[in-house]
């Protein structure tokens, strides 16, 4: 087996005890060529976001992988079409990064809208020169709407936090909204449309999957639609935003803010945003717990012995 990264120490530990793993201390990303290599010489293959399994890396020859372990619970670097296409079993790690993917969505909210980060940089400046009525006003979030654009398991567990938590009114809008009983307890609100939710919120956290679909989901006639006063939430993915949208809207004022935990062209981020100081950045620190980054590699390790074993794995995507 390959494990393309470096994995909590946990981790790596019960993956060398039951199988032949070949790990990567330095945690270097791997290269489309090796990638391709360990198609071809090891049995499975432990991907993570960083690994773009396209098709011509899954057109590895001879092909001795039967199944891909990916380390996450996003998996659209990997071209599943072609991996079905190969025999090649794919899964992922659902469940256990929730409630700190739902923290950091409410850390960024927080954070944009009472200038956390400004704030913190200003004192590391040695600028500040004491506390004064009208220093760095931000704004309120107790009380406020918040939209959701996808209300799966992480979108629940921040409608969840914001409710109980910050007193928010919450819309939704969900082309599969969860059971109306959920729904119901949740207090959540539907919408018939993404651009429903955009109008009416004080704040947009955006928790769609990547596809082709989602793509550009929030593009300049989107980001006109919100309220000027409005802040722009993404710790999905970073391609449901058009960077350079968002960008021209926040230059033009169209939006206060925005909170990024992800970006289009990760590990790069759009130079402008580096200089904006009503924009939160954030290194993609979702699932950045100890707990969950164990968890998730556990995780992935029970469908590996599942499926070495002859079970189904039970987080298989293709």
């Amino acid at each position: 087996m390959v494990v393309t990264r470096r994995l909590p120490a946990p981790v790596e530990e019960q993956l060398a005890r039951e199988f032949d793993a070949q790990l990567n201390p330095a945690d270097r990303p791997l290269s489309a060529e090796e990638l391709t290599d360990a198609l071809r010489g090891a049995d499975a293959l432990l991907p993570t976001v960083t690994d773009r399994l396209t098709a011509q890396v899954l057109a590895a020859e001879p092909l001795r992988a039967r199944i891909i372990a990916n380390y996450g619970v996003g998996f659209n670097h990997i071209d599943t079409t072609s991996a079905k296409a190969r025999g090649l079993v794919v899964t992922n790690t659902p469940d256990v990064l929730t409630d700190d993917t739902a923290d950091d969505a409410l850390m960024l909210m927080l954070m944009v809208a009472r200038r956390g980060g400004e704030g913190e940089r200003h004192v590391r400046a040695g600028a500040w020169t004491g506390w004064r009525p009208t220093h760095m006003l931000g704004t309120r979030v107790s009380g406020k709407t918040l939209g959701l654009i996808g209300l799966g398991r992480i979108g629940r567990a921040v409608a969840h936090r914001a409710r109980h938590g910050c007193g928010m009114r919450v819309l939704f809008h969900d082309p599969y909204p969860p059971p109306a009983a959920v729904v119901a307890e949740l207090g959540a609100e539907p919408r018939g449309s993404v651009d429903d939710v955009l109008r009416e919120a004080d704040f947009v956290s955006l928790h769609s999957p990547a596809t082709p679909e989602t793509r550009h989901l929030i593009d300049a006639r989107r980001l006109a639609l919100m309220k000027r006063g409005a802040f722009l939430i993404n710790n999905a993915r970073g391609d449901i935003v058009d960077e350079a949208a968002l960008v021209a809207a926040l230059k033009q004022g169209t939006i206060a803010g925005a909170g990024l935990d992800v970006f289009e062209r990760e590990p790069a981020v759009t130079p402008d945003l580096l200089t904006m100081e009503n924009v939160v950045l954030l290194p993609h620190l979702g699932s950045a717990t100890h707990e969950t980054r164990t968890a998730m590699g556990l995780r992935a390790l029970d469908n590996l012995r599942a499926f070495f074993t002859g079970a189904a794995p039970r987080d298989r995507v293709a």
